[in-house]
């Protein structure tokens, strides 16, 4: 069965492949949008990320424009915009395809766990430490979430 570290995937900014960065760590990944009703959540999502960095958690935003046009910048732009308005810190990936022919195949993997089309932005998903994807929460859940919360820290106990 593959896990995270199977795949590959570009960072945003240099293009190295941002996977063997995340090996051991609880991960929250996201498909992330910046002109959608649901870009607010990076501030939500950056204070998590903030508050259990050292517990070896990360969020990692992958940016996705197939929902309405709602994240059509270049990547300088997606970067600036999260760092000016957000002050986003964690990781963002080369913008993607969440859904359909020309969908990454992290997202299928995801997928895959728990089927079914990523509905919307923000739409998340809990990958454990051993690289295992363990929930998926839709995009209106907040990184706020008691659920959520509850969620991450039983990831990291484990």
């Amino acid at each position: 069965m593959p896990t995270l570290q199977s795949f590959s995937i570009s960072g945003i900014e240099n293009k190295n492949n941002i996977v063997p960065d995340l090996k051991d760590k609880v991960v929250l990944a996201v498909n992330v949008a910046s002109k959608c009703g649901l870009t607010p959540q990076y501030a939500g999502l950056q204070k998590l990320h903030e508050q259990l960095e050292e517990q070896n958690f990360t969020v990692v935003g992958f940016p996705c424009n197939q929902f309405g046009g709602q994240e059509p910048g270049t990547p300088d732009q997606i970067v600036d915009f999260c760092a000016m308005h957000y002050g986003v810190s964690f990781p963002l990936t080369e913008k993607i395809d969440v859904n359909g022919p020309k969908q990454h195949p992290i997202y299928a993997w995801l997928q895959k766990k728990f089927p079914g089309d990523v509905e919307w932005n923000f739409g998340k998903f809990l990958i454990d430490r051993h690289g295992n994807v363990i929930k998926r929460y839709p995009p209106q859940t907040t990184p706020e979430d008691s659920g959520l919360l509850q969620d991450i820290s039983d990831a990291l106990e484990n």
